[in-house]
């Protein structure tokens, strides 16, 4: 099938051009100035706080602590970053606390700290950060952060289970009219996609131009949600700057393949006053390079991460109702909530992909709709 090998392209695209734009938006991990190694989670506040750091990126996996020994269970992650000396590279494990509180990593001279989270290079001949009255870093500077953060190892993740899937099927489709294997369970997906997305909004006649865009948006999207779901605590989907992204690619997409009456449409509308034209034009180009594309990126990036917020809150239930309700009682209560929240969850990740899907191809139909003239 021509389609799943085309896909194979967009996949690889995708997934590189994201894994760097994340780069510059990542916002960082579970800090130990926050939360200290061995201390119990116990109050709203701080279960609100770790909440809130968990939904974000990290530069490492940190999987739980152990409260009676303190010890942390993880794994670290690439750290690369472009200093003031070229490229630096090390393993995010290399992050420690030194005599004063403070993270330092020394590499060839540079000193690499890192404040909530956001790696900075320190001013030469500095040995520790220097703060403002706001906690503000006075003597060190932000570097270009390309690491593999936790966001970028699961959207490789997602692509390789991608490649791997429309491989099969592609593979599958040279043996025969009716893959076997993973391809057979993927072409239903794929054919739902085709028959009641693609087809539909943007027409018979150039819906299959835009099929591997769309194949790799709604799996990219579905996969990274399932992920989501996971004791990993993979939150890709709810990172603005991957959302923005995919939202950054369809605008792209349109605006690129518009139509000649599109444009004519869109700059210069037909049947209303001439000097209405302009201020007509300008609305609609608002509409087309801001506020759809917003729609698209606000819409996966809210209700990702209030789907994953809620069922963590339902779990903490096990802790804050412990002492109104007993430990038997509030843990069954948060077990059953945060099951039953779970399971929609699983339905929320197909719907969310399908939804982005959906609105993606509706407006490229919009775009490359060829009108009648009378």
């Amino acid at each position: 099938m021509m389609v799943a090998k085309i896909s194979i392209k967009f996949i690889a695209i995708l997934v590189l051009f994201m894994t760097s734009v994340s780069a510059f938006a990542h916002e960082g991990e579970h800090d130990a100035q926050h939360h200290e190694e061995g201390n119990k989670v116990d109050t709203p506040e701080e279960i609100k706080e770790y909440i809130a750091h968990h939904l974000k990126d990290s530069h490492d996996f940190h999987l739980f602590t152990d409260n009676g020994t303190g010890v942390s269970y993880g794994f670290p992650l690439p750290v690369i970053v472009w200093s003031s000396e070229g490229l630096k590279t090390f393993m995010s494990s290399e992050f420690h606390h030194d005599d004063n509180g403070q993270v330092i990593v020394e590499k060839d001279g540079v000193k690499l700290t890192k404040i909530h989270s956001k790696i900075y290079e320190l001013e030469s001949g500095a040995d520790a950060v220097a703060f403002d009255d706001h906690h503000h870093a006075e003597n060190a500077h932000k570097v270009l952060d390309l690491s593999i953060t936790k966001s970028v190892f699961g959207m490789l993740i997602a692509g390789l289970l991608m490649l791997l899937g429309f491989g099969a099927l592609a593979r599958g489709y040279k043996k025969g009219p009716i893959p076997t294997g993973v391809g057979r369970m993927l072409e239903p997906l794929v054919l739902y996609v085709r028959d009641e997305i693609a087809r539909p909004n943007i027409g018979d006649k150039k819906y299959m131009k835009f099929m591997p865009f769309l194949l790799t948006v709604f799996f990219f999207i579905w996969i990274l949600n399932l992920l989501g779901l996971t004791p990993l605590g993979f939150n890709v989907t709810g990172q603005i700057a991957v959302t923005a992204c995919l939202a950054i690619f369809t605008m792209v997409i349109y605006l690129t393949n518009g139509s000649k009456d599109f444009w004519a449409h869109t700059l210069w509308m037909p049947g209303v006053p001439y000097i209405l034209r302009p201020i007509l034009a300008v609305i609609e180009l608002i509409g087309f390079v801001i506020i759809k594309p917003f729609s698209l990126l606000v819409r996966l990036f809210a209700n990702m991460t209030a789907g994953h917020f809620v069922v963590m809150s339902l779990i903490a239930l096990v802790i804050t109702m412990k002492e109104a309700f007993g430990p038997v009682a509030s843990t069954g209560v948060s077990l059953l909530l945060s099951l039953f929240i779970t399971v929609i969850e699983i339905l929320v990740a197909f719907l969310q992909a399908f939804i982005f899907t959906m609105l993606s191809s509706l407006f490229i139909g919009m775009a490359v709709e060829e009108h009648d003239h009378h």
